[in-house]
């Protein structure tokens, strides 16, 4: 897993006050597989990173890639 995207998943959840409990449910997985997102033990799938750059209202590079 990128080290950069876990970075900044994390960062931008916070950025937008959210935790990953509500973001695991607007994403309808549980809150471990979203957080094993954040921790890098797993890679979420195209849909999924697709449905996260909806929710944080960001591009695809940002979210990989950071600003």
């Amino acid at each position: 897993m990128d080290v950069n995207f876990c970075k900044n998943l994390k960062e931008i959840r916070r950025e937008r006050d959210l935790t990953q409990k509500e973001i695991a449910k607007k994403l309808g997985v549980v809150e471990s597989c979203y957080a094993n997102w954040e921790q890098g033990r797993t890679e979420p799938s195209i849909a999924m990173l697709r449905k996260l750059c909806e929710i944080f209202s960001v591009s695809l590079d940002e979210l990989i890639n950071g600003e």
